[in-house]
């Protein structure tokens, strides 16, 4: 009985927050930060390629892996979960804020303009050093990575690596949608990596629904009020659809 019981909260909810997490992209091929350590990467640890100082130590392998990543995100599409969600916000305009610890574009792509990206973009770039006058992008030395022609800044994958904050613009709008909401979703994430599942704690703190969607347990099971073990593209379409 619990999909009607969700079902029915979400025709009810005022606002809904949604957290999603590496298995939502991992039903449309993406492959998870660690399964992606395959061929030529396979002797590598994920960690070592994921930092500041592994890119200032060896910036073409790392900018070279990134771009595989890349390769492969462009290579598959949204699922019906994805396309579900975004439906409901084009249906419904601000009634449901997407906040997505996953850094593919297949959100957006599903038409969900205004997700909110914890973890950053892995399809852009940004310069490594604060950019100087000089530093363009319409003026780039190709490369691996790319680089400022003048002062030799390079760019690197917008993405939040190991030991760095999450933007600050993404943080404090996620923890204003979570404030904002009386029911919130949690679909395809471990629960392990904070400041998002501290969202999750804090919305449960607040008195406010938690339904987690995940096949896999997750550390956050304990403070939902639901758990569906159920794949995001398969009971997403039926709980949302109107």
């Amino acid at each position: 009985m619990s999909g009607p019981v969700v079902r029915q909260w979400i025709c009810e909810a005022r606002h809904i927050a949604v957290l999603t997490g590496a298995g939502m992209s991992a039903e449309s091929g993406v492959p998870t930060f660690r399964d992606a350590q395959t061929g030529l990467w396979a002797q590598f640890n994920p960690q070592d390629l994921a930092t500041e100082d592994a890119f200032r130590a060896h910036p073409q392998r790392v900018w070279d892996w990134y771009q595989f990543r890349r390769e492969l995100v462009r290579g598959v599409q949204p699922n019906a979960g994805h396309h579900a969600l975004a439906s409901v916000a084009q249906r419904h305009p601000g009634r449901l804020s997407l906040i997505t610890q996953n850094v593919d574009d297949l959100h957006q792509r599903a038409g969900h303009a205004d997700a909110i990206a914890l973890h950053g973009a892995l399809l852009q770039d940004r310069w490594l050093d604060i950019p100087r006058a000089c530093c363009s992008v319409d003026a780039l030395e190709d490369g691996h990575p790319p680089r400022c022609p003048v002062c030799g800044n390079l760019r690197r994958p917008a993405v939040v690596w190991f030991g760095e904050h999450l933007p600050p613009d993404a943080l404090a709008a996620a923890e204003a949608a979570v404030q904002a909401c009386d029911l919130m979703l949690v679909i395809g994430t471990s629960g392990v990596l904070y400041p998002a599942a501290g969202l999750v704690l804090g919305a449960h703190q607040r008195g406010v629904r938690v339904v987690i969607i995940n096949p896999e347990p997750t550390d956050l099971d304990p403070v939902a009020d639901v758990v569906l073990r159920e794949r995001a593209a398969q009971c997403l379409p039926s709980l949302l659809e109107d």
